[in-house]
């Protein structure tokens, strides 16, 4: 008795990762910053407890989010682009608040060695 081969069948179309769906393009969903809005809120806690500073793109990008899972992509692109320039502002901020407080360290630090 002769051992029976197994019927093998190869796609020729690939159906998997990269293909391209059928039908018409969806519009990309919007992103909602959540992430990088709760990195700002701790930045600004680490600078004596102004987190309240980055709380506004925390609560755009909350925002965003929701609307983006009750399917409002208007709302959720509005709320998007607010949370993305709160954001801007907010690590811009804090980069200057970092920025002036080491010039100051370092000002009062060679002030210190030279007397």
């Amino acid at each position: 008795m002769e051992p029976r081969q197994a019927d093998v069948s190869i796609p020729l179309q690939s159906s998997g990762w990269g293909a391209a769906a059928p039908g018409p393009r969806s519009e990309p969903q919007p992103r909602d910053y959540v992430l990088w809005s709760v990195f700002n809120v701790l930045l600004w806690c680490a600078l004596g407890g102004l987190g309240c500073c980055g709380f506004p793109a925390l609560v755009c990008s909350v925002k965003a989010r929701d609307c983006k899972q009750a399917g409002d992509l208007e709302g959720a692109r509005r709320h998007s682009h607010r949370a993305r320039v709160a954001n801007i502002v907010c690590s811009v901020a804090v980069a200057l608040v970092w920025l002036i407080f080491i010039v100051i360290a370092a000002t009062f630090m060679s002030r210190f060695r030279h007397t």
